[in-house]
Protein backbone atom coordinates (compact mmCIF):
# COMPACT_ATOMS: atom_id res chain seq x y z
CA UNK A 1 0.00 0.00 0.00
CA UNK A 2 1.31 3.45 -0.94
CA UNK A 3 2.13 5.45 2.18
CA UNK A 4 3.35 8.96 2.84
CA UNK A 5 6.85 9.07 4.32
CA UNK A 6 7.50 12.84 4.38
CA UNK A 7 5.36 15.97 4.37
CA UNK A 8 5.98 19.68 4.64
CA UNK A 9 5.05 21.34 7.94
CA UNK A 10 1.32 22.04 8.11
CA UNK A 11 1.68 25.29 10.02
CA UNK A 12 3.18 27.17 7.05
CA UNK A 13 1.60 28.70 3.97
CA UNK A 14 2.67 27.55 0.50
CA UNK A 15 2.00 28.81 -3.00
CA UNK A 16 2.34 25.44 -4.75
CA UNK A 17 2.25 21.69 -4.23
CA UNK A 18 4.83 19.10 -5.27
CA UNK A 19 4.27 15.34 -5.05
CA UNK A 20 7.21 12.96 -5.10
CA UNK A 21 7.01 9.20 -5.65
CA UNK A 22 9.93 7.48 -3.92
CA UNK A 23 9.92 4.33 -6.04
CA UNK A 24 10.63 1.23 -3.92
CA UNK A 25 11.94 3.53 -1.21
CA UNK A 26 11.67 0.72 1.36
CA UNK A 27 14.01 -1.51 -0.69
CA UNK A 28 16.18 0.69 -2.93
CA UNK A 29 17.76 2.99 -0.36
CA UNK A 30 21.21 1.53 0.27
CA UNK A 31 23.46 4.46 -0.56
CA UNK A 32 22.11 7.41 1.36
CA UNK A 33 19.36 7.99 -1.18
CA UNK A 34 17.02 9.38 1.45
CA UNK A 35 19.32 12.38 1.44
CA UNK A 36 18.37 13.03 -2.18
CA UNK A 37 14.68 12.99 -1.28
CA UNK A 38 15.30 15.38 1.60
CA UNK A 39 17.17 17.73 -0.74
CA UNK A 40 14.27 17.72 -3.21
CA UNK A 41 11.92 18.56 -0.36
CA UNK A 42 14.23 21.32 0.91
CA UNK A 43 14.55 23.00 -2.49
CA UNK A 44 10.82 22.72 -3.20
CA UNK A 45 9.97 24.36 0.11
CA UNK A 46 12.46 27.16 -0.60
CA UNK A 47 10.52 27.72 -3.83
CA UNK A 48 7.24 27.91 -1.91
CA UNK A 49 5.95 24.41 -2.56
CA UNK A 50 4.24 22.11 -0.08
CA UNK A 51 5.78 18.66 -0.49
CA UNK A 52 4.40 15.17 -0.09
CA UNK A 53 6.70 12.14 -0.50
CA UNK A 54 5.09 8.73 -0.96
CA UNK A 55 6.72 5.31 -0.93
CA UNK A 56 5.46 3.47 -4.01
CA UNK A 57 6.65 -0.10 -3.66
CA UNK A 58 5.78 -3.73 -4.41
CA UNK A 59 2.23 -4.27 -5.73
CA UNK A 60 1.50 -0.53 -5.55
CA UNK A 61 0.07 1.29 -8.54
CA UNK A 62 2.04 4.26 -9.82
CA UNK A 63 -0.35 7.12 -10.63
CA UNK A 64 1.36 9.12 -13.37
CA UNK A 65 -1.23 11.91 -13.14
CA UNK A 66 -0.72 12.46 -9.41
CA UNK A 67 3.07 12.68 -9.07
CA UNK A 68 5.44 15.42 -10.22
CA UNK A 69 8.80 13.71 -9.54
CA UNK A 70 9.85 10.09 -9.39
CA UNK A 71 12.94 9.21 -7.38
CA UNK A 72 14.35 5.70 -7.93
CA UNK A 73 17.30 4.93 -5.64
CA UNK A 74 20.01 2.31 -5.51
CA UNK A 75 20.09 -1.12 -3.96
CA UNK A 76 22.11 -4.28 -3.84
CA UNK A 77 21.68 -7.21 -6.24
CA UNK A 78 19.23 -9.00 -3.94
CA UNK A 79 16.86 -6.03 -3.69
CA UNK A 80 17.17 -5.34 -7.42
CA UNK A 81 16.16 -8.93 -8.14
CA UNK A 82 12.99 -8.49 -6.06
CA UNK A 83 12.15 -5.13 -7.59
CA UNK A 84 12.67 -6.39 -11.16
CA UNK A 85 9.78 -8.85 -10.73
CA UNK A 86 7.39 -6.02 -9.83
CA UNK A 87 8.53 -3.52 -12.46
CA UNK A 88 6.35 -4.85 -15.34
CA UNK A 89 3.20 -3.86 -13.41
CA UNK A 90 4.36 -0.22 -13.37
CA UNK A 91 5.95 -0.01 -16.83
CA UNK A 92 2.98 1.39 -18.77
CA UNK A 93 2.32 4.22 -16.30
CA UNK A 94 6.01 5.04 -15.81
CA UNK A 95 6.59 5.09 -19.55
CA UNK A 96 3.66 7.46 -20.00
CA UNK A 97 5.03 9.68 -17.23
CA UNK A 98 8.49 9.78 -18.83
CA UNK A 99 7.33 10.35 -22.41
CA UNK A 100 5.12 13.20 -21.17
CA UNK A 101 8.19 14.93 -19.73
CA UNK A 102 7.77 13.85 -16.12
CA UNK A 103 10.83 14.40 -13.93
CA UNK A 104 12.73 11.27 -12.88
CA UNK A 105 15.99 10.84 -10.95
CA UNK A 106 17.54 7.37 -10.87
CA UNK A 107 20.62 6.50 -8.83
CA UNK A 108 22.80 3.41 -9.41
CA UNK A 109 20.35 0.47 -9.34
CA UNK A 110 17.45 2.76 -10.17
CA UNK A 111 19.43 4.16 -13.11
CA UNK A 112 20.22 0.63 -14.29
CA UNK A 113 16.64 -0.64 -13.97
CA UNK A 114 15.22 2.20 -16.06
CA UNK A 115 17.13 0.61 -18.95
CA UNK A 116 16.98 -2.69 -20.80
CA UNK A 117 18.77 -5.09 -18.49
CA UNK A 118 21.49 -5.46 -15.87
CA UNK A 119 24.02 -8.29 -15.62
CA UNK A 120 24.77 -8.97 -11.96
CA UNK A 121 28.27 -9.76 -10.70
CA UNK A 122 27.28 -13.44 -10.68
CA UNK A 123 26.42 -13.27 -14.38
CA UNK A 124 22.66 -13.42 -13.83
CA UNK A 125 20.64 -11.19 -16.15
CA UNK A 126 18.04 -8.95 -14.48
CA UNK A 127 15.44 -7.39 -16.75
CA UNK A 128 14.87 -3.65 -16.41
CA UNK A 129 11.84 -1.57 -17.26
CA UNK A 130 13.02 -1.31 -20.84
CA UNK A 131 11.77 2.26 -21.13
CA UNK A 132 15.21 3.70 -21.83
CA UNK A 133 17.75 2.19 -24.17
CA UNK A 134 20.83 1.75 -22.00
CA UNK A 135 22.03 -1.60 -20.68
CA UNK A 136 24.49 -2.65 -17.98
CA UNK A 137 27.16 -5.36 -18.13
CA UNK A 138 29.17 -6.81 -15.28
CA UNK A 139 32.91 -6.95 -14.75
CA UNK A 140 35.07 -9.50 -13.00
CA UNK A 141 36.87 -8.82 -9.72
CA UNK A 142 36.65 -5.06 -10.07
CA UNK A 143 34.55 -2.08 -9.03
CA UNK A 144 34.68 1.58 -9.97
CA UNK A 145 35.23 3.38 -6.67
CA UNK A 146 36.37 6.92 -5.95
CA UNK A 147 35.77 10.63 -6.37
CA UNK A 148 34.40 11.78 -9.71
CA UNK A 149 33.79 15.08 -11.47
CA UNK A 150 31.74 15.56 -14.63
CA UNK A 151 30.63 18.47 -16.79
CA UNK A 152 27.25 18.84 -18.49
CA UNK A 153 27.78 20.87 -21.65
CA UNK A 154 24.06 21.44 -22.31
CA UNK A 155 23.52 23.18 -18.96
CA UNK A 156 27.15 24.29 -18.52
CA UNK A 157 27.10 22.79 -15.04
CA UNK A 158 29.74 20.76 -13.20
CA UNK A 159 28.76 17.96 -10.81
CA UNK A 160 30.87 16.32 -8.12
CA UNK A 161 30.33 12.97 -6.47
CA UNK A 162 31.58 9.60 -5.29
CA UNK A 163 31.06 6.48 -7.40
CA UNK A 164 30.93 2.88 -6.22
CA UNK A 165 29.55 0.45 -8.80
CA UNK A 166 30.35 -2.90 -10.34
CA UNK A 167 28.18 -2.45 -13.42
CA UNK A 168 29.31 -0.97 -16.74
CA UNK A 169 26.51 0.96 -18.40
CA UNK A 170 26.32 1.81 -22.11
CA UNK A 171 23.90 4.44 -23.44
CA UNK A 172 21.75 4.11 -26.54
CA UNK A 173 21.85 6.52 -29.47
CA UNK A 174 18.82 8.51 -28.25
CA UNK A 175 20.28 9.11 -24.79
CA UNK A 176 22.71 11.76 -23.63
CA UNK A 177 25.04 11.40 -20.66
CA UNK A 178 24.45 13.41 -17.52
CA UNK A 179 27.97 14.65 -18.12
CA UNK A 180 31.39 14.04 -19.59
CA UNK A 181 33.95 12.67 -17.14
CA UNK A 182 36.68 15.10 -16.08
CA UNK A 183 38.15 12.62 -13.62
CA UNK A 184 36.88 9.28 -12.38
CA UNK A 185 35.52 6.21 -14.16
CA UNK A 186 31.96 7.07 -15.17
CA UNK A 187 29.53 4.68 -16.80
CA UNK A 188 32.05 2.22 -18.18
CA UNK A 189 35.59 3.72 -18.24
CA UNK A 190 35.50 3.52 -22.04
CA UNK A 191 33.45 6.30 -23.59
CA UNK A 192 34.02 9.13 -21.08
CA UNK A 193 30.35 9.40 -20.09
CA UNK A 194 28.59 9.39 -16.72
CA UNK A 195 24.91 8.92 -16.05
CA UNK A 196 22.05 9.50 -18.46
CA UNK A 197 19.76 12.30 -19.59
CA UNK A 198 16.63 11.59 -21.63
CA UNK A 199 13.85 14.20 -21.78
CA UNK A 200 13.41 15.01 -18.03
CA UNK A 201 14.95 11.73 -16.86
CA UNK A 202 18.32 11.94 -15.13
CA UNK A 203 20.38 8.99 -13.92
CA UNK A 204 23.76 8.70 -12.24
CA UNK A 205 26.12 6.45 -10.31
CA UNK A 206 26.91 9.30 -7.89
CA UNK A 207 26.43 8.52 -4.23
CA UNK A 208 26.87 10.88 -1.40
CA UNK A 209 24.00 11.84 -2.11
CA UNK A 210 24.28 13.62 -5.46
CA UNK A 211 21.63 16.29 -4.90
CA UNK A 212 22.96 17.47 -1.56
CA UNK A 213 26.36 18.01 -3.11
CA UNK A 214 25.02 19.47 -6.35
CA UNK A 215 22.22 21.86 -5.44
CA UNK A 216 22.14 23.17 -9.03
CA UNK A 217 20.88 19.77 -10.21
CA UNK A 218 18.32 19.58 -7.38
CA UNK A 219 17.03 23.02 -8.37
CA UNK A 220 16.76 21.92 -12.00
CA UNK A 221 14.64 18.88 -11.09
CA UNK A 222 12.29 20.75 -8.76
CA UNK A 223 11.84 23.85 -10.92
CA UNK A 224 11.14 21.69 -13.99
CA UNK A 225 8.54 19.67 -12.09
CA UNK A 226 6.80 22.80 -10.80
CA UNK A 227 6.68 24.33 -14.27
CA UNK A 228 5.27 21.08 -15.64
CA UNK A 229 2.41 21.36 -13.14
CA UNK A 230 1.80 25.11 -13.13
CA UNK A 231 3.05 26.26 -16.53
CA UNK A 232 6.37 27.34 -18.00
CA UNK A 233 5.76 31.00 -17.10
CA UNK A 234 5.66 30.22 -13.37
CA UNK A 235 7.61 33.06 -11.63
CA UNK A 236 9.99 31.00 -9.51
CA UNK A 237 12.92 32.40 -7.58
CA UNK A 238 16.26 31.73 -9.24
CA UNK A 239 18.88 29.32 -7.96
CA UNK A 240 21.06 32.24 -6.87
CA UNK A 241 18.22 33.77 -4.87
CA UNK A 242 17.37 30.71 -2.80
CA UNK A 243 20.50 28.55 -2.66
CA UNK A 244 23.62 30.51 -3.55
CA UNK A 245 25.68 31.96 -0.68
CA UNK A 246 23.34 30.95 2.11
CA UNK A 247 26.51 30.83 4.20
CA UNK A 248 28.79 33.45 2.55
CA UNK A 249 31.70 32.71 4.89
CA UNK A 250 32.22 29.45 3.03
CA UNK A 251 33.36 31.39 -0.03
CA UNK A 252 35.83 33.77 1.55
CA UNK A 253 36.50 36.80 -0.66
CA UNK A 254 34.45 35.50 -3.57
CA UNK A 255 31.94 38.25 -4.44
CA UNK A 256 29.72 36.39 -6.91
CA UNK A 257 28.83 32.95 -8.15
CA UNK A 258 30.60 33.74 -11.42
CA UNK A 259 33.81 34.50 -9.53
CA UNK A 260 33.47 31.25 -7.61
CA UNK A 261 33.01 29.24 -10.83
CA UNK A 262 36.15 30.83 -12.29
CA UNK A 263 38.14 29.42 -9.35
CA UNK A 264 36.82 25.88 -9.95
Amino acid sequence: MVYTSLQSPKDKEYSYELRIAHLYGDLMNTYGDNGNVLMLKYVAEKLGAKVQVDIVSLKDEFDQEFYDIVFFGGGQDYEQSIVSLDLPSKKENLQSFIENNGVVMGICGGFQLLGQYYIQASGRRIEGLGILGHYTLNQHNNRYIGDIKIHNEEFNETYYGFENHQGRTFLSSDEKPLGKVIYGNGNNQEDGTEGVHYKNVFGSYFHGPILSRNANLAYRLVSTALKNRYGTELPLASFDEILWRETPEEYGDVKSRADFKEQD
